[in-house]
């Protein structure tokens, strides 16, 4: 029998979790919750080489794909699909596949994780060049489905980066980084949706959120240059018009009209008393970077 990988194995703190009160049941998995944090502290070094790889993918024209089966495919698609709203990029730009298509993120696709097939039909959809970057997700790190996606991207030249949990992973070998955090084992055995969930949720939120702070998506703290879809996010947007530029709520109202709701040229408008066509310009000669733009 082949050895059990770390995400396999049995929890020793919670094999008597069926005896539990409710209370207790929580208590202990609040208590494996904590130790995901810790985990992802020890890798901080990995994840920021692939923020910085990401970002010059982007930088280059390039895109960021993540793939993953069950679970692992879920919480990329989630990542890829807020990064439009939330700095408003492109679509296409950051794209999720999960293993079986968008009828696996409702319910289980049998067979999905061990399909090369599906992996090249995915990879063939993506069509991807030497200018992406490639992440592949998976708990256990050796579902046939990730490994022929990173095989087949090492090979086009693709940068390749893999999220797992198992310190064995066999996607180790097609990985230019390779993100490890140690969360141990599940508070039910083999349930990686939980603490390794946890951790490619946390992980993919720094990919994400570094890379496009890399190219100047953010002002600040502030995320410039979100999309105004509802009446939530234009109360966003005047705030941030009027706290990063100083002025009052009506102006940044009538600033954010003049601008067609970007509050990237909003704030160079109320800063260098422009108008939408300089304010555009400036902001091409700094890249749309919004702090070189009004300084």
């Amino acid at each position: 029998m082949s050895s059990i990988s770390l995400t396999e194995k049995s929890n020793p703190d919670t094999k008597d979790i069926d005896l539990m009160s409710s209370l207790q049941i929580v208590t202990a998995i609040n208590h494996e919750d904590l130790k995901v944090a810790p985990a992802i502290q020890k890798v901080l070094p990995q994840i920021a080489d692939a923020v910085e790889t990401i970002a010059q993918a982007f930088i280059n024209g390039g895109r960021l794909a993540y793939f993953g089966a069950g679970t692992s495919g879920r919480i990329g698609v989630l990542d890829a699909s807020e990064c439009w709203p939330t700095f408003g990029v492109e679509h296409g730009m950051v794209c999720g596949y999960i293993a079986g298509g968008d009828e696996a993120l409702r319910l289980s696709v049998e067979n999905a994780e061990d399909s090369a097939e599906m992996a090249l039909q995915d990879l063939k959809d993506f069509a991807p060049t030497s200018k992406d970057v490639i992440v592949g997700i998976s708990a256990n790190g050796s579902p046939r489905y990730v490994m022929t996606i990173m095989e087949q991207a090492q090979k086009i030249g693709c940068k390749t980066i893999a999220i797992t949990s198992n310190p064995d992973a066999l996607i180790k070998k097609f990985a230019d980084i390779f993100i490890n955090p140690i969360v141990g084992e599940e508070v039910i055995t083999g349930s990686s949706r939980m603490k390794s969930g946890t951790a490619q949720k946390m992980i993919l939120n720094m990919l994400s959120t570094g890379a496009m702070i890399r190219i100047g998506k953010t002002y600040q703290n502030y995320m410039i240059d979100l999309r105004v879809l509802n009446e939530k996010l234009q109360q966003r947007a005047i705030r941030f018009v009027s706290e990063i530029t100083g002025i009052n709520e009506k102006d940044a109202v009538n600033y954010l009209r003049q601008s067609n709701n970007n509050v990237k040229i909003a704030c160079v408008m109320a800063t260098k008393k422009c108008n939408f066509e300089q304010a555009e310009q400036l902001l091409k000669q700094a890249d749309g970077i919004l702090r070189k733009a009004i300084s």
